[in-house]
């Protein structure tokens, strides 16, 4: 398992972490296979979030933890918080929130949460899990001395922050924001698009999100991919996907290479990116854990990697 240093600081940990959202449909069982299925491949870095599972993907998780062969300390473990549940617009593992609330009482009220179904002592990251526009900075601030002062939150991140939302937090806290968590795949390659077509008048010059992959290599930030294997948001996976045959085809024929799944070398072809971007699954299935996982010991050409790109519909100026 390829390892990297988050944030560039001297916390090493896997390239591949394992994210839990699923883990609510588990059984106790079937979570600790996954948990020591992931470890055994290299993975020692659990993602999560207070609203996954409406807090039950946790409560497996720390169940699992317990039942398993695995101890607290082999692992890093990073949840999310700041969403507020709405029941109403939540089904089955999606869950969505009817408001973001970054109050300093909710955040610490959210981490105690989340330890407390985790079954653990502290957190290794906690992260702004999206961007409030009723943030008060001061209260953010507040939160994170206390939770860090208290051993409670080691380290700090955001996920699906823009740079200037990013700057002005750090600008706000005391802790270096170590981590951007970002929805990143070969189907959702819209940050490499827009430096690829600069200074071009088509569709894909088009700036969303301020650069935010160059943002976060110039400042030494760790940028997390979720969905690794999706399209769309949420729409489902392109592996063996037939809307997706010319992808397809050109996946299985690096996997036949490399002697490995089209999941690894859709991994591959991320971590082959020089950002040092960390790759979360998020499957529970054991095979696919493993089949995945071994996509951190592949290391693509540079023509490869963009193969893929073009497999994908994608093009260059």
């Amino acid at each position: 398992m390829k390892n990297l240093n988050i944030g560039h600081t001297n916390w090493t940990t896997s390239a591949v972490a394992l994210g839990i959202m699923r883990m609510d449909a588990l059984t106790n069982q079937e979570a600790v296979k996954s948990l020591e299925t992931a470890y055994d491949q290299g993975i020692n870095f659990i993602d999560s979030a207070d609203i996954y599972g409406m807090g039950k993907s946790e409560e497996n998780f720390g169940n699992a933890l317990a039942s398993s062969s695995l101890n607290r300390d082999q692992l890093y473990i990073q949840s999310k918080g700041g969403i507020v549940f709405d029941k109403d617009r939540s089904h089955g593992s999606l869950v969505f929130g009817k408001r973001y609330d970054f109050s300093k009482k909710h955040l610490i009220e959210a981490v105690e949460g989340i330890l407390q179904r985790m079954q653990i002592d502290y957190l290794d990251a906690f992260l702004l899990h999206r961007p409030d526009p009723l943030m008060a900075l001061d209260e953010v601030a507040a939160a994170f001395d206390e939770l860090q002062t208290s051993g409670k939150v080691r380290h700090f991140g955001v996920s699906n922050f823009n740079p200037q939302q990013f700057t002005m937090l750090q600008n706000a806290v005391t802790q270096k924001l170590l981590i951007n968590q970002l929805q990143f795949s070969i189907m959702h390659t819209g940050m490499i698009d827009f430096g690829l077509h600069t200074n071009m008048a088509d569709t894909r010059s088009i700036n969303h999100d301020g650069g935010i992959l160059e943002y976060a290599r110039t400042n030494n930030i760790t940028v997390q991919a979720w969905s690794p294997f999706q399209y769309g948001m949420f729409k489902g996976t392109f592996i063996d996907n037939p809307k997706f045959e010319a992808l397809n085809t050109k996946l299985a024929e690096l996997a036949d290479k490399y002697h490995v799944s089209k999941n690894a070398i859709a991994v591959a072809w991320i971590l082959r990116h020089p950002a040092d971007i960390q790759v979360i699954l998020g499957t529970m299935n054991p095979k696919h854990i493993a089949d995945s996982a071994a996509g951190s010991d592949i290391i693509l050409t540079k023509q490869e990697w963009y193969d893929i790109y073009f497999a994908a519909g994608n093009d260059l100026p």
